[in-house]
C-alpha cells in the first residue's frame, strides 16, 4: 500500500512540475577550468545565471531557490581531499539585495540547508568549496532526505566519478502548483521544494551513459533504485533539456535508459 501511495504521489508531482515548468531550458556542459564554464543558450525566463569556482547556477528570484546548479566532477576531484568543509553558510553577493538568503533564514525552520552541488565535491579547491556555501547553492532539504537518501546519491556521484573519470551533473529544487506551498524565511521567503531532480551523464568512451533520480521532499525511505528515472523522464517533470551539445544520436540513446547497475 506504501508504494502504491508514494507511486501515486510521484505521479501527480510529476504532472503538476512539468506543468508548472512550462518554459524550455537549455543547459549544456562545456570546458572546465578554475571555474565551471557552461554554456547556457537559454534559462527558466526569470532565472539569474550565477557562475562560481567549481559550477554554475540559475537562481529563481521569485523562489529564492536555485533552478538548477550543473558541474562537472573529475576522478582527481572526487579522491581529493585538501579542504575540509567550513560550514560558513552566507548569502551570495552575486544576487539582487532583495534576494540574498541568509542562513538565518532557516533558523527554527525544520529544514536543512541542503546543497545542491556538495561540498564534498569541492574539496579540490578551497575558493570552490568556500563558494558552495552559499545560499544561493542551497534549498530548504527535509532532515531525513538531506542526510540519507540525498547524500547516500551524492556519495554514489562521487564513486561513479572515480570509475568513469569524469561526470557532468545537474541537479535542483521541483515545485508543484497542484501542491499547497511552503515557505521559511524572515527578511527573505524561501520557498520550500515539493521534491528535486539530480541527473548524471558518463562520456567514458565505448560506454556512455547517462541517469536520472527524482525525490520527494519529504521525511520518507527512498533509495536510489526507488528514484531513478531516464533523462528523458527528468525533463519531462522539470522542462530543462540536459545535455543539448551532445550528438544527437547519442543524446537519444543514453537519455532513454535508466540502468543503475550499469553505473556500479
Amino acid at each position: 500500500m506504501k508504494k502504491i501511495l508514494s507511486s501515486l504521489l510521484l505521479a501527480v508531482a510529476i504532472i503538476a512540475a512539468y506543468l508548472y515548468n512550462s518554459s524550455e531550458t537549455v543547459v549544456a556542459f562545456t570546458e572546465k577550468t578554475t571555474a565551471v564554464n557552461m554554456e547556457i543558450p537559454a534559462v527558466p525566463d526569470e532565472g539569474i545565471v550565477v557562475h562560481h569556482t567549481g559550477f554554475a547556477l540559475a537562481y529563481s528570484p521569485v523562489t529564492n531557490c536555485p533552478q538548477w546548479v550543473a558541474w562537472s566532477l573529475t576522478r582527481e576531484e572526487a579522491e581529493s581531499n585538501k579542504f575540509k568543509r567550513k560550514d560558513n553558510f552566507r548569502a551570495d553577493p552575486s544576487l539582487p539585495h532583495q534576494n540574498q538568503v541568509q542562513g538565518s533564514d532557516y533558523r527554527h525552520t525544520g529544514f536543512d540547508k541542503g546543497h545542491m552541488c556538495p561540498a564534498a565535491d569541492m574539496k579540490w579547491s578551497e575558493e570552490a568549496m568556500d563558494d558552495c556555501f552559499y545560499m544561493s547553492n542551497i534549498c530548504p532539504q527535509e532532515p531525513n532526505l538531506n542526510q540519507k537518501w540525498w547524500e547516500h546519491l551524492e556519495q554514489a556521484c562521487r564513486r561513479w566519478a572515480g570509475m568513469e573519470g569524469e561526470i557532468f551533473i545537474c541537479c535542483g529544487p521541483i515545485f508543484s502548483d497542484e501542491i499547497p506551498k511552503r515557505y521559511i524565511g524572515t527578511d527573505v521567503l524561501v520557498r520550500v521544494p515539493d521534491g528535486f531532480f539530480k541527473v548524471v551523464l558518463s562520456l567514458s568512451p565505448g560506454r556512455e551513459k547517462a541517469i536520472g533520480f527524482i525525490y520527494r521532499n519529504d521525511s520518507t525511505r527512498q533509495t536510489m533504485e526507488d528514484a531513478v528515472v531516464t533523462v528523458d523522464k527528468a525533463e519531462e517533470i522539470t522542462g530543462y533539456d540536459f545535455f543539448p551539445a551532445l550528438d544527437d544520436d547519442l543524446e537519444n540513446r543514453v537519455e532513454a535508459v535508466a540502468n543503475l547497475r550499469s553505473w556500479d
